[in-house]
Formats: C-alpha cells, structure tokens, sequence
C-alpha cells in the first residue's frame, strides 16, 4: 500500500491553507500514493478564539471540506483529512477538533472528534488549554475500507495508550495520529510516543504533522515541531520528514502487521485483573 504523508505549515488563513494543502495531495497521488494523510488543523493554524470564530463554519459549509472531498474523487484516492477546526452550535464551546476519512469517490465514510483536549503547562512561558474553546469528542473509531483498518486519533491522543489498545482489538492495522506538535514536547517525546504505540499494538503508525514557524496575524505566535512519522509494527522509524514542508511517500506491507503480532502476541496475551 503506497501512501503519501503531507506535512504543512498551516497558518490563520483557511484560503490560503487550502490551496498549499491541495498541491501536497497532488504530488503525493501523482507518485502513485492511494492513501494520503494530511495534519491535524489542516485549515487553520490561529491562536485568536476571535479570529476562529470569524472565519471557520459548520462542517456543512465547510470549503476546505468541500474542496477536499472534490480533490480525493478526482484523483480516486482514500484521504484522511487529519483534522479541521469547525464551529459547532454550542455557544460556550464553540469549536470541534474534527478528523474526517474521505474515499475515491469524495464520500465522508468516518469521522472522529479528538477525545483528548491539550491542557497543558509545557514551560513557565507556554501553555496551552484547548478545552476552552474546543468540545470534546466522545467516540473511538475505526473503520474498515477495502484494503485496511484504520483507527482515527488526533495528536494528544496519543499519550493515552488504552485508547490505542482498545483500537487494535477492534481490528485497526493502522493508527493515524494527525499533530500539531508542541517544538518543546516533540524535541522530548515525539519519537517515543509514536514509536510505543507502534510496538506495543503491533500496528501501524502514520502521524502527518504541522511544522515550523506560523503565520499568524492575530494572537500570539505558534510554532510546530514537524517530523512527520511513519512507524511499522515492529518500532521501525519507515519515514522522519524532518522540518520542511513536503509531500512523502512511504509503501506499506500490510501483512507485517499480522507477522508482528505473531511473534509478540500482546493483544492475545492481555489479561484481566482487578484494578487497585
């Protein structure tokens, strides 16, 4: 399986996002990649909750939606968009963090709404609390195409490994793992994170990430570690895209799942217990 992993560097403007984000899935299906996977807040990088509240909309009118769907028909390619920041119609929480899973034919077949809100304290000078502006979701997700399962998560996710195990015993061969990486964290545990997810669940990992320095015209700066993943069942690292912006292709042996958990059967081996 050939995917193509896109990394951006998304900034405040969803026009402007989606015309960069629209050439990466061209180049990657152009060198034959059927599955492609772009980063989480693929349509806006913005650290203003007014500045969101201006020019994001309902999934529904969505155009970055829309114009992706179009793009994954044209080019008959399976797309996870790995995440887009959308209005909801809860006026105290006002955004979802959305990843959606498009087929050839521009069809939504899942969605998923990242369960885990970044409250954090990275630094005296950094924090983050994406809770107050950002509902969470409540559903896991993992849905069978014809030639995989996937289980959809977003960033932060991936610091709580039951959510991935749970995945795994629901038939998910591949973890997609859309980021927006702190430079900070992703310096400390970035590599760790995905690797552990990757061996522990004897699946794949495919996290497409933000990078770099963002354009931001309104609020404070924001900068993203980049580093694009791709982690076989096994822990091997199959793809680091570094800190460029880029569209890279990484081909998959599916069947590397199935010879993982054989040799490490960890998902058969689990037991239960009476919890302290």
């Amino acid at each position: 399986m050939r995917i193509g992993v896109i990394q951006l560097n998304s900034g405040d403007d969803p026009a402007v996002n989606l015309v960069n984000t629209q050439k990466l899935i061209l180049e990657a299906a152009a060198r034959g990649a059927t599955f492609v996977a772009t980063p989480e807040v693929t349509n806006i990088v913005s650290t203003s909750h007014e500045h969101q509240d201006s020019v994001l909309c309902n999934e529904i009118d969505d155009k970055t939606l829309i114009a992706l769907r179009e793009t994954a028909a044209d080019l008959k390619i399976l797309l996870l968009i790995g995440s887009l920041a959308l209005k909801t119609n809860n006026p105290n929480k006002s955004f979802v963090n959305r990843s959606f899973l498009i087929n050839s034919l521009g069809e939504i077949i899942a969605r998923y709404d990242k369960i885990h809100m970044f409250d954090v304290k990275v630094s005296e000078t950094e924090t983050y609390c994406e809770s107050a502006a950002y509902r969470p979701g409540k559903n896991a997700s993992v849905v069978t195409t014809s030639t995989v399962r996937i289980g959809m998560t977003i960033c932060y996710d991936m610091r709580f490994p039951h959510l991935y195990r749970d995945l795994a015993q629901n038939g998910a061969d591949i973890m997609t793992v859309p980021s927006a990486f702190s430079p900070v964290t992703g310096a400390a545990h970035w590599y760790s994170l995905l690797r552990a997810r990757a061996i522990e669940n004897g699946c794949f990992v495919i996290a497409p990430a933000q990078t770099g320095k963002h354009v931001i015209r309104t609020g404070k700066p924001r900068s993203t570690y980049g580093h694009s993943l791709v982690v076989g069942p096994w822990g091997e690292v199959l793809l680091d895209a570094g800190t460029s912006t880029g569209s890279h292709i990484v081909d998959l042996d599916l069947t590397s799942v199935q010879a993982a958990r054989y040799r490490i059967p960890t998902l058969k081996n689990a037991g239960s217990y009476v919890k302290p």
